[in-house]
């Protein structure tokens, strides 16, 4: 993704019309509903076409429920029109919501508790001064909760946890959604390396994997930081979901 390409759809972000979540209604208690109502597909009906979603919501919400009413910082990476972040602004109390998105042209929602920035976060550069800006503006680059509805393509993903797991907060959670992609679809499968439930896999034994992007120093930290790995499979035959606690 180019300067100017990035440039334009920041600028298309910036003039166009948002519709307000903290001066909407509607208000639901569960985040099922929440998900439903703005239209994310984490939701167990798909607003868009009132067909199946993935069905996330019971897993986000058997994890963070006990969050409700607590302070936290959440990184959602891959927000596309924003309604997954509409809905957790609303679930969460007391949220603050970072979005990262390579296209924020389409992001149709705003809210106090929400801020998005416009990269590609395989541009480690961009990467890093975003955090910067955060950690001065919020005293911290480090979140409660680290989401990755990116592009899905194994390279990303894998930078995603290179990059970003150690910017969560001990005892945080990293949330990879449709992880076996990868594994589904060939487009996905972008570079010649094991897939993620392999890598899960072999972070859980404690076992080395050759990589091409995680070197044996950060696999040994991510061995070292992670207690538990949870995987849960949602509606759909490719509706993967893994949840990674990063140790206390």
């Amino acid at each position: 993704m180019n300067f100017f390409s990035l440039f334009k759809r920041k600028f298309l972000y910036k003039i166009k019309k948002k519709i307000n979540v903290d001066f909407d209604s509607y208000n639901d208690e569960s985040l099922d509903g929440l998900f439903h109502y703005y239209g994310s597909d984490k939701a167990n009906i798909f607003k868009k076409n009132n067909d199946q979603g993935h069905g996330f919501s019971r897993f986000y919400t058997k994890k963070f429920d006990h969050l409700k009413n607590k302070k936290v910082k959440i990184l959602e990476i891959g927000s596309f029109a924003g309604a997954s972040a509409a809905a957790f602004s609303k679930y969460f109390n007391n949220a603050s919501i970072y979005c990262f998105d390579i296209n924020i042209s389409k992001f149709i929602y705003s809210s106090k508790k929400i801020q998005v920035y416009g990269l590609d976060i395989k541009n480690k550069n961009e990467l890093d001064k975003t955090l910067k800006r955060i950690s001065i503006e919020s005293k911290s680059n480090l979140f409660d909760i680290i989401i990755d509805d990116g592009s899905h393509y194994l390279k990303d993903i894998l930078l995603g946890l290179k990059f970003l797991f150690k910017h969560l907060n001990q005892g945080g959670i990293y949330v990879i959604e449709d992880f076996k992609h990868p594994n589904y679809y060939k487009y996905n499968k972008d570079i010649d390396h094991i897939f993620i439930d392999q890598v899960l896999t072999n972070l859980k034994k404690k076992e080395l994997f050759n990589s091409s992007i995680i070197s044996n120093e950060e696999q040994l930290y991510l061995q070292n930081e992670i207690e538990i790995i949870d995987i849960f499979k949602g509606n759909l035959e490719d509706s993967d979901i893994c949840f990674i606690k990063k140790i206390k």
